[in-house]
């Protein structure tokens, strides 16, 4: 895997099916996991009726590939990871924000792209964490935003993946601050996309922790609560690993990839593999706590 930097994905390039980076909603992308949303009532017949995903979250890539947390090494976990994942490809890659090391330079972002190389023929679904940078994000990975529709200022993507719905939202309010926040306009936009889609499964995906650093979370469990169509909230930022439940909404934090500072927690990744009826979530575990390594949690949706 060659280290050279690589200039910003132009957005032909994008359509054409190079390395599927979404930005926003609405915009016909990536190859078949992404299109348009149908009208509102029942998940539409013929769908595939199993996807396999990797879930990833806080990669905290830096510009140098030697940067280190403690005896943690971020650039080289996240190659082990994706090592393993193209031994085996899944459908796409979700990586739930966080992506850079502190303050989302430039730099990082093109070290992150060329780690990401090796699945380059799948789509991947970045979220905005933290430590990240929306304009330093969107200058490496194409700015596409500001489609009709979508919330100004934000980073969302909006998905289908066969028998499921992916919705990634953008809870990035200060980089290198500790909370987030959703805002208002993102909150619309998500009560709208939700009230006027089809009755597919959807996952919602975001970094900050909710009820803990997610500020507004309170107002958006008040939306998904009463949407029955949204089974589950895939997150970050802890740098932990785990799953509970709100009013029949699973919630999973996803580990880190880069380091953790919890004795009792994993370094690695989730796969998931997911129906019309629920998922399969097994975690591969590179490093800190493996105790878990292999561990699979079946859940089914509400």
């Amino acid at each position: 895997m060659s280290g050279t930097p690589r200039p910003p994905l132009s957005r032909r390039q994008i359509l054409k099916g190079g390395l599927a980076l979404a930005a926003c909603a609405w915009t016909p992308r990536l190859n078949s996991a992404s299109a348009q949303e149908p009208h509102a009532g029942p998940a539409p017949a013929g769908l595939p009726e199993v996807t396999r995903w990797a879930l990833l979250s806080d990669t905290h890539i830096a510009a140098d590939p030697q940067d280190h947390h403690g005896n943690f090494y971020p650039h080289r976990n996240l190659q082990e990871v994706i090592a393993q994942i193209s031994h085996n490809p899944p459908d796409g890659l979700v990586i739930a924000g966080d992506l850079a090391r502190l303050k989302g330079k430039i730099e990082d972002y093109r070290s992150l792209r060329t780690l990401l190389t090796p699945i380059a023929q799948r789509p991947v679904y970045l979220g905005l964490g933290n430590h990240d940078d929306r304009d330093g994000f969107l200058r490496m990975f194409g700015d596409t935003c500001g489609d009709p529709g979508t919330p100004e200022n934000k980073h969302v993507i909006l998905a289908q993946a066969g028998p499921v719905r992916m919705i990634v939202l953008d809870t990035l309010r200060r980089v290198n601050g500790l909370s987030g926040k959703l805002g208002d306009s993102q909150r619309v936009w998500l009560e709208t996309i939700l009230q006027s889609c089809d009755d597919r499964p959807t996952i919602l995906f975001l970094h900050h922790t909710p009820y803990t650093h997610l500020l507004d979370s309170r107002r958006l469990f008040e939306i998904i609560e009463s949407q029955g169509k949204v089974k589950a909230v895939v997150y970050g930022h802890s740098h932990r690993y785990g799953y509970s439940q709100v009013a029949g909404i699973h919630l999973l934090n996803l580990p880190s990839t880069s380091y953790t500072i919890w004795s009792d927690a994993p370094v690695g990744w989730v796969e998931a593999t997911l129906t019309a009826h629920g998922g399969e979530f097994t975690l591969h575990a590179i490093d800190g706590d493996r105790t878990l390594d292999g561990q699979s949690h079946t859940l089914l949706w509400r």
